[in-house]
Parts: structure tokens; C-alpha cells; sequence
């Protein structure tokens, strides 16, 4: 069967007005009150195809992370209004958010702080300043699906 050339060109422009898909692509919430920090980490993100929501303290991250959880959170610990440690520890009691994960972000890299991050619930700690391509690549891994452990 073949189909008439304009009727083709109507098929691809109605295909090109359907969604980009972007459901279908990883959510991550960037928490950070450091404009450049933020901004360079989302926009990154969002051009290695995550699709990409922010927040500039820990209030706004537990509600926007209540209101359409993300797949992972990346969240600075140095916040105003409510600092990520407080807000990890939130997310981790809430029922509705417990289950996401959460990469602690810090610049202050005292020793004890990623173990504080994971006592808070963090479920990895990375040190600021870091690479955008090192940051993809943790939340690659930590969003990888495990694989089934076969029997003894």
C-alpha cells in the first residue's frame, strides 16, 4: 500500500506534534542555592536527556519532590530556610518519598560528612566541586536497575 506524498508529509508533522517523550525520561530534582552550581548541573542534565526540575532550598525540594517525585535528588547540604540534612532526613520519613534517592552534595568536606549524609539518609556523598560528566555517571549507577543474584 502506498500513501500519497501529502498525505505522508500530514502523518510527520502530526508525529512531530506528539509529546517528546519526556515522560518517559529520568526526573531529577537539582536542590542548590548557588545560582551557577544549579544552573550548570540542570542544564547539563538536561542535555544528556534527564529531564531536569530545581530547587534553591530544602523546603521547596520536599515539596516539590511531594508534589511529582523525581527519580533521584541531588541535594546541596548548605541550604537556606531548611538545610539538606533536615530536608534528607524528611524526604527519608515520608512515605510517599522515602524510596528516592538522594546524592548529597557538599563543598565543606570535613571528615564525617558522608557518614552524617548517610545517617541523614543520603544514599551517596559527593564532594563540590564536582565534574557535571562525574555527576551523570554516579546517577547512572545509582538508578542502574541490580541484577537478580542468581541461586547457589
Amino acid at each position: 500500500m502506498t500513501i500519497p506524498l501529502t498525505q505522508s508529509l500530514e502523518i510527520r508533522a502530526n508525529d512531530a506534534a506528539e509529546p517528546d517523550g519526556s515522560a518517559d525520561r529520568t526526573r531529577v530534582l537539582v536542590v542548590d542555592d548557588f545560582d551557577d552550581a544549579r544552573e550548570m548541573y540542570a542544564e547539563y542534565l538536561e542535555f544528556v536527556g534527564f529531564q531536569v526540575e530545581v530547587a534553591r532550598n530544602g523546603v521547596e525540594a520536599v515539596e516539590k519532590a511531594q508534589g511529582a517525585p523525581p527519580d533521584i535528588i541531588l541535594m546541596d547540604l548548605s541550604l537556606p530556610v531548611m538545610d539538606g540534612w533536615e530536608a534528607t532526613r524528611r524526604l527519608k520519613q515520608d512515605q510517599r518519598t522515602r524510596n528516592i534517592p538522594v546524592m548529597a552534595l557538599s563543598g565543606h568536606v570535613l571528615a564525617g560528612n558522608a557518614e552524617q549524609a548517610r545517617q541523614a539518609g543520603a544514599d551517596e556523598f559527593v564532594a563540590k566541586p564536582c565534574l557535571p560528566q562525574d555527576l551523570e555517571d554516579r546517577i547512572r549507577r545509582m538508578l542502574k536497575p541490580s541484577k537478580p543474584k542468581g541461586r547457589p
